[in-house]
């Protein structure tokens, strides 16, 4: 459903206690064309949601009587149709993700770039308006192309029920969203229904699989290079972000990036701003990001192979698919409409599947999912005598459903038993203490050197040697290349 709202007719609350920024917000809007009201702390904006409906509201997350989040929550609890737009401190990372999860639709950092301001606030206005029915009843649909996308994730187990209502309910936001589920279960479909189902439907779909990148290029796909910036570089080329502007960005296998690359994802998606490669300058970039891994990334993280603090930005919403040997009364739906599928691409007509064949579907253990599926159902078809399949499961030796759980363990943690910390922020310290030293030893303590292997900036490294109480050598304070 397209929001009936347009630019001109919007209404739109803005909260905020400084009066100089409440009046810099209230004159950028109206010469946008929105009307305004205003409110300088939590009671003035209650009492005015109470008394008018607006299409988009603002606040600051501080307010001198209490948190823009409760107003939110307020929002939420009355089931209002109003977006909410947070405007966070600078470095208040936690909080935005907070917001987000407790259903804000974006939010800014101050201080605030006014071009961004504008873009995140007309995005709001123009979003789809979820009715009160969403809320309560999921399956509703916005338009026939989502409708479609969302047919093509087949089943109806319980499972699968929350799946699709998570993503009709996560699609009205911006809000970060993780896929996990093992490979062939279907990530990039739950990724596109999203997409679909928001008001960036419109704009561009971007998937990118983070594996299939060599690291040597990673920079330049993902942010783009200007004319020059290396050999062969004949004209300015865009990157994923670019490309993505007004749409969604998919990536698909995050938990492969290395981890250089993940410290430049992270202030891409805090800051909202890229810089090409060969470019003195940041360029602002739009996008909602959604990822997807067959990997668990709180072991990637303990394991050191995954940054704490990227995982955190990820994952804001996680939406899990669960595996076919979990829900196979799914099978049957699923084998019907992936034979549609193969037939019309070999033009004949839709075979019959046995129902000697769907209980020898039914038994096994299928690790490769819905992949694996239609794998063997396209072999069947292949090689079936009449008009009904028959499927010769035997020759396989399919691995056991444990062997299966091990593959997805880190390979560091295989054949070792995992001990589940009782503190797992005071462990992930510890290990993150222990890298930052070795690091500074191997640099003799130039914090520019190791916070350069490490991926850090140098501010990003001082912070973290205070935090952790790592003490330096006397000297260590002017050993660094630049203060």
């Amino acid at each position: 459903m397209a929001s009936n709202t347009t630019l001109s007719s919007a209404r739109i609350l803005v909260v905020d206690d400084e009066p100089d920024l409440r009046t810099l917000y209230e004159l950028t809007l109206l010469r946008e064309g929105y009307r305004v009201e205003t409110a300088a702390n939590l009671a003035q904006a209650l009492q005015q949601i109470s008394e008018h409906r607006f299409d988009v509201v603002i606040t600051d997350m501080r307010l001198p009587d209490g948190l823009g989040m409760a107003l939110i929550q307020q929002l939420r609890a009355q089931q209002r149709p109003e977006r909410c737009v947070v405007i966070t401190a600078y470095g208040s990372a936690d909080n935005a993700v907070e917001a987000l999860k407790a259903g804000a639709f974006d939010y800014l950092t101050k201080p605030v770039d006014l071009k961004q301001f504008r873009a995140v606030i007309a995005s709001a206005v123009l979003a789809p308006v979820a009715p009160t029915s969403l809320l309560t009843r999921p399956g509703a649909a916005h338009r026939e192309s989502s409708e479609a996308v969302m047919q093509r994730l087949v089943g109806e187990s319980e499972s699968m029920q929350r799946v699709k209502e998570r993503i009709l309910k996560v699609a009205r936001s911006m809000a970060p969203v993780l896929v996990h589920g093992e490979s062939g279960t279907g990530k990039e479909l739950v990724a596109r229904a999203i997409h679909a189902h928001s008001h960036r439907t419109g704009g561009a779909w971007v998937a990118v699989n983070c594996s299939a990148i060599p690291e040597s290029l990673l920079e330049a796909e993902f942010f783009g290079s200007k004319k020059g910036a290396y050999t062969g570089s004949t004209q300015d080329r865009e990157g994923f972000f670019q490309a993505a502007s007004g749409g969604t960005l998919f990536l698909d296998e995050i938990g492969d990036l290395p981890l250089p690359m993940q410290s430049k994802l992270l202030r891409a998606i805090q800051e909202r701003c890229v810089r090409p490669i060969g470019s003195p300058q940041e360029e602002p970039v739009d996008v909602r990001i959604i990822s997807a891994t067959h990997k668990d990334l709180s072991l990637e993280v303990i394991a050191g192979r995954f940054r704490q603090d990227l995982y955190y930005r990820l994952d804001v919403i996680e939406i899990e698919i669960a595996p076919l040997r979990e829900r196979r009364e799914d099978l049957p739906a699923l084998c019907q409409a992936l034979l549609r599928r193969i037939a019309f691409e070999a033009g004949i007509a839709v075979p019959t599947l046995s129902a000697a064949a769907l209980q020898q579907l039914c038994q096994n253990p299928l690790p490769g999912n819905v992949r694996e599926l239609e794998n063997l159902l396209q072999r069947a078809v292949a090689l079936r005598d009449g008009d009904e399949l028959q499927l010769e499961l035997a020759w396989r030796c399919a691995p056991t459903q444990e062997a299966f759980v091990l593959d997805r363990r880190p390979a560091a943690l295989i054949g070792e038993q995992v001990t589940v910390p009782s503190d797992l922020q005071g462990h992930l310290d510890n290990q993150e203490r222990d890298i930052l030293i070795q690091a500074l030893r191997e640099t003799s303590f130039n914090r520019t050197a190791a916070a350069a292997r490490l991926g850090l900036s140098l501010r990003q490294i001082r912070y973290r040697i205070a935090r952790l109480h790592i003490e330096l050598p006397q000297g260590g304070e002017l050993s660094d290349e630049s203060l």
